[in-house]
């Protein structure tokens, strides 16, 4: 299975990491998290920087975390430097930037 899937209505995005299948979601507490861990950076500033292809490997490491989190994963940022993740890094981030647009996306009608 590939990072797109997960059930897009509850901001799911589902990345296969070690050939073990994760459920990602940016939760209000991932959310928290992913802020604290940015400093001074704002989520809108990320997500702009993802919207013109300007992200970093920081940028998709830190959304990648806590998008896990968000589905439970207990893991650190460190677990993730030799991990595999399917696709590499043009996986990861796709993954990263559908849990942006998950979490700025207007709820279904």
């Amino acid at each position: 299975m590939s990072a797109q899937m997960g059930n897009p209505f509850a901001g799911e995005v589902r990345l296969v990491i070690d050939g073990t299948p994760h459920v990602a979601r940016l939760t209000l507490g991932a959310l928290a998290e992913l802020e604290a861990a940015m400093g001074a950076d704002t989520l809108v500033a990320l997500a702009e920087r993802f919207e013109r292809g300007q992200f970093s490997s920081r940028d998709v490491l830190a959304l990648i975390v806590a998008g896990l989190r968000g589905g439970g994963w207990n893991g650190q940022a460190s677990d993730l430097t030799k991990a595999e993740i399917e696709g590499g890094i043009h996986g990861a981030a796709r993954a990263a930037a559908r849990l942006l647009a998950h979490a700025f996306a207007p709820p279904p009608a």
